[in-house]
């Protein structure tokens, strides 16, 4: 009568449950009447649960929730067993492998790829680094290199370094070698300036192999048949124009000559090799001879 009174009943005898509440209403219902048989796995699906649980709290607790997280989830389809790198050309492969931290069991779902390339960006070549995990199973890392412009040399040291002057890492060859080579203090921050001028004179640039600063004010340039040109302090273009002129009219850079010095405006000198030098001095005490005896005869 109190429910009618409201207008309770109509209301209830109207309510239909939404169809995804239905069961379990059914089920919960069955269980207070008493009806509910549970079946006979559900036990031993609790306590595999229970424990479970209780392990995985046990490790929370003991600080070892990543090492158990990563051992389910390798042991069940997510340890990682490809590895893709790319853009790498001086940096070893190796290394980087060194740096992911991988053993046999790393699992894909708890590792870190944010601290792996953190610890590949300590790498010298490395301009930048990208490590991105790709399920189930592959491990993707992408390198940007920075550039190497010249070797410079110190001493008996030798270094690759960017064109900024920036050391990258010690010289190991290979094709390191097909680099310039810059010597002297001072040498990395003038020897872009120079090279520019350099490249304005092709059959020039071919023939150079390395850049010498002298008292950092001026630049001799080697040549790969080993002749040392001395630039001037100043005017070095119009030096090299001429220098470029002599080689084309008299073929003067392939000459058995040892250095070309070029720091007067007024005049070039030209030093030859020992063996040159030595062979034109016994060229020229051959023709005072002949000179003598061409006299005698006269006489």
């Amino acid at each position: 009568m109190p429910r009618a009174r409201f207008g309770a009943s109509s209301w209830l005898d109207r309510f239909v449950l939404p169809k995804m509440l239905r069961k379990p209403v059914r089920t919960l219902g069955r269980l207070t009447r008493g009806d509910f048989a549970a079946p006979p796995f559900a036990a031993a699906a609790i306590n595999a649960v229970f424990l479970a649980s209780s392990l995985t709290y046990g490790a929370y607790l003991g600080g070892h929730l990543d090492g158990f997280v990563q051992d389910v989830t390798a042991r069940t389809g997510f340890a990682v067993d490809q590895i893709k790198v790319v853009g790498n050309r001086e940096t070893s492969e190796i290394d980087i492998l060194d740096k992911l931290d991988l053993n046999g069991w790393t699992s894909l779902v708890g590792f870190s790829a944010e601290g792996a390339r953190e610890r590949i960006a300590l790498l010298p070549w490395i301009q930048s680094v990208a490590v991105r995990k790709i399920y189930p199973h592959l491990l993707e890392v992408r390198i940007d290199e920075r550039q190497a412009f010249a070797i410079w040399q110190r001493g008996s040291e030798l270094s690759v370094i960017e064109k900024d002057g920036r050391i990258i890492a010690p010289y190991t060859g290979g094709n390191q070698s097909k680099l310039p080579l810059l010597v002297g203090q001072g040498a990395p921050e003038h020897a872009p300036a120079l090279m520019a001028k350099v490249a304005g004179f092709p059959e020039l640039a071919s023939k150079v192999r390395g850049y010498i600063r002298v008292g950092d004010r001026r630049w001799d340039i080697k040549l790969d048949n080993g002749v040392v040109i001395k630039l001037p302090e100043f005017d070095v273009e119009q030096a090299m124009a001429e220098l470029v002129r002599l080689d084309r009219e008299k073929g003067l850079l392939s000459r058995d000559i040892a250095s070309i010095d070029m720091r007067l405006s007024d005049r070039l000198t030209v030093q030859l090799t020992q063996e040159a030098a030595t062979a034109r001095e016994a060229a020229l005490k051959e023709q005072a001879k002949m000179a003598k005896r061409k006299a005698g005869q006269q006489i």
